[in-house]
């Protein structure tokens, strides 16, 4: 069985919906009731993933590491198509993802005022940038892939969710928050939630 280590609501929830749809049973850990996590990942950081005593880092990394391991309909065999779906992990995960840290970052290191709205707001424009290339993806299919869901959708709600977390407008279109509300319906999305909920308490 898999131990994957979490926080409530971080990007650690995409991975274990990812394991939810393949199948895979995982003990899910809140990072924050463990005393010793800083051996496994001594920056702090979730997701880590725990496979037979071996310990993988770094969202992107264990994405792979799972859909290469586990039979699936997500991850391409080869060529053009499987570098496009990489490409959109790593736009999730290298692109949209410190885009929101950067919010996190903001609003935590300066003093309510002036300039961490000017700041707030240049970082929200960033994010809607960054949103509207989702939605031009999304012209032809409910999904970033067509109609069937992927990982990369389930990294893409995740993050999305964060922005109730500022005082700014974070623009989305009707396609791109229709995706989101058929990640959060989705069953494998649905029960990670439930199972960080009760683990958390």
């Amino acid at each position: 069985m898999y131990k994957l280590y979490y926080l409530p609501g971080a990007c650690s929830l995409a991975i274990h919906a990812l394991l939810n749809e393949l199948n895979q049973p995982v003990e899910a850990i809140d990072r924050n009731k463990t005393t010793d996590f800083d051996k496994l990942e001594s920056r702090g950081m979730v997701p880590v993933l725990v496979d037979n005593g071996q310990v993988i880092r770094e969202g992107a990394a264990i994405i792979l590491y799972l859909l290469d391991k586990h039979k699936n309909q997500m991850l391409p065999e080869s060529g053009l198509e499987k570098a496009r779906f990489i490409e959109w992990v790593m736009f999730a995960n290298a692109t949209m993802h410190p885009a929101y840290g950067r919010l996190f970052f903001l609003g935590k290191a300066l003093d309510d005022g002036p300039a961490k709205e000017q700041a707030l707001t240049a970082a929200s424009n960033s994010i809607n940038a960054l949103w509207s290339a989702v939605d031009k993806q999304l012209q032809q299919s409910t999904f970033i892939f067509g109609e069937q869901i992927t990982v990369v959708d389930m990294m893409l709600a995740v993050y999305a969710s964060w922005g109730q977390y500022f005082p700014v407008d974070i623009i989305m279109s009707d396609k791109v928050q229709r995706m989101i509300d058929a990640v959060k319906a989705h069953p494998s999305f649905l029960k990670a939630i439930e199972d960080e909920q009760s683990a958390s308490q």
